[in-house]
């Protein structure tokens, strides 16, 4: 039995500024934040069942109440609540993604995938790869799809206010 790992790491942090001067204060201001801003994750994978009506319904369950098997699809969800005083400026969650599943899709139409192991973001259509091609030294760049996508990213543009939740998800399917 091939055992799947549906959750990836989730990081989450402020972006640092630039100025290494301000390096040992600003740190201690986004562990803070980062720290009051508290993240649980999920995956659920998504069946269709037909119901005692006879109309399909898709529906979501927990890992551990089904086989999963290669073309299965997954709904990752990322919660996050703000448990500190303070608002939460500039907060960014990161999602690698799980060795096993293939991106497909993210909810937010503000998300931002990388294609290269986190060191370079966008959207996924404006993204390029290198791709070897036979008779050619230098490889060729073409377009990303979401074969190629090794993280998910979210930027907040507006502050986590005290006490406010919400959650991010991105859809996947086995490899």
């Amino acid at each position: 039995m091939k055992i799947i790992r549906l959750l990836g790491t989730i990081t989450a942090g402020l972006a640092i500024g630039a100025g290494a001067t301000a390096v040992s204060a600003h740190a201690a201001a986004v562990a803070a934040i980062s720290n009051a801003v508290v993240l649980s994750s999920e995956a659920m994978i998504e069946r269709t069942e037909t119901g005692s009506d006879g109309v399909a319904h898709v529906i979501l369950k927990q890992p551990k109440d089904v086989i999963i098997v290669p073309g299965d699809r997954v709904v990752f969800t990322l919660k996050y609540v703000n448990k500190g005083a303070e608002p939460a400026n500039g907060f960014r969650a990161i999602n690698p993604m799980p060795g096993p599943i293939q991106f497909l899709s993210a909810a937010e139409d503000w998300a931002e995938v990388s294609v290269d192991g986190g060191q370079s973001w966008g959207k996924l259509e404006q993204l390029k790869v290198p791709t070897k091609v036979e008779g050619q030294a230098a490889p060729v760049m073409r377009g990303a799809g979401p074969e190629d996508v090794t993280h998910v990213r979210w930027i907040f543009t507006k502050a986590i206010a005290p006490g406010a939740e919400g959650s991010v998800s991105y859809r996947g399917v086995v490899k």
